[in-house]
């Protein structure tokens, strides 16, 4: 079994592959401060809870963009696995071409994304990843990645306007009825989930048009489902592609 970890700034996702069946899957809060002991009693824990046999886990496979965790995420699976994990390093181990400026410079969450989309959907495609930053990430017809666009995430927004304005609080992320708010919550609501549909949409447009073609628009991330509804130019949503991408990645570093 395969055990593959993707590591955000916000959100950690773990999964378990029996070849190519995802069979159990997690999404925790991320904690930099976790040691490896901390990291392989919890996993050992949450693969026992779902009837998976930690013993039974015979590769790892990361993707990590917060560098302080990698060392103690080698240690938890060399200690509590006797693995030594394969990383993912996009410009390195990972075999979709990357046509930008740095490609040491780009994100392996994007990268793992766009390869993911790629073995599901097809190129060319376009892949909108709803974390702590909403990133757009663009394939072409050569299954090439070509670069893309990093926004705000929507909770960091609201975050950010609600540090800022006195007057403004949290409120429950979820699509008004109506675009014209009645109150503060529903204004607030509709800033946040009509206006980012409005960002998804501009950007795929314009996107679209230096791309040619007509690429297929996928999202994942936390709150896809939730601007996917409002949101015209997404097709599909995939809450699991960054981990099946891992898996590929990891499939065609073996081959």
């Amino acid at each position: 079994m395969l055990l593959v970890i993707d590591v955000g700034n916000t959100n950690t996702g773990l999964g378990v592959f029996d070849g190519r069946r995802l069979l159990v899957s997690w999404r925790l809060t991320s904690r930099k401060e976790q040691t490896a002991d901390e990291y392989g009693v919890f996993i050992h824990t949450l693969l026992k809870s779902r009837g998976v046999d930690p013993g039974q886990i015979a590769a790892v496979a990361i993707s990590n963009v917060v560098p302080p965790v990698q060392q103690t995420l080698e240690e938890t699976c060399e200690r509590y696995f006797g693995i030594r994990p394969f990383t993912v390093e996009p410009g390195v181990n990972v075999e979709m071409p990357l046509r930008v400026e740095n490609p040491r410079d780009v994100g392996s969450d994007r990268i793992v994304n766009a390869v993911a989309a790629v073995a599901l959907y097809g190129p060319p495609l376009i892949v909108i990843d709803f974390g702590t930053a909403t990133t757009f990430d663009c394939v072409n017809p050569q299954g090439e990645f070509i670069g893309g666009a990093i926004a705000p995430g929507i909770i960091s927004a609201s975050e950010a306007l609600i540090s800022k304005a006195a007057r403004l609080y949290r409120v429950e992320l979820i699509r008004p009825k109506e675009v014209i708010g009645k109150n503060t919550v529903t204004n607030i609501q509709s800033g946040l989930v009509y206006g980012y549909a409005g960002l998804v949409d501009g950007l795929v447009e314009r996107m679209r048009a230096e791309m040619g073609g007509n690429p297929q628009v996928i999202a994942t991330g936390g709150l896809a489902g939730l601007i996917s509804e409002v949101a015209g130019a997404i097709q599909h949503v995939n809450p699991d592609l960054t981990l099946e991408g891992l898996r590929v990645i990891y499939e065609q570093s073996r081959s």
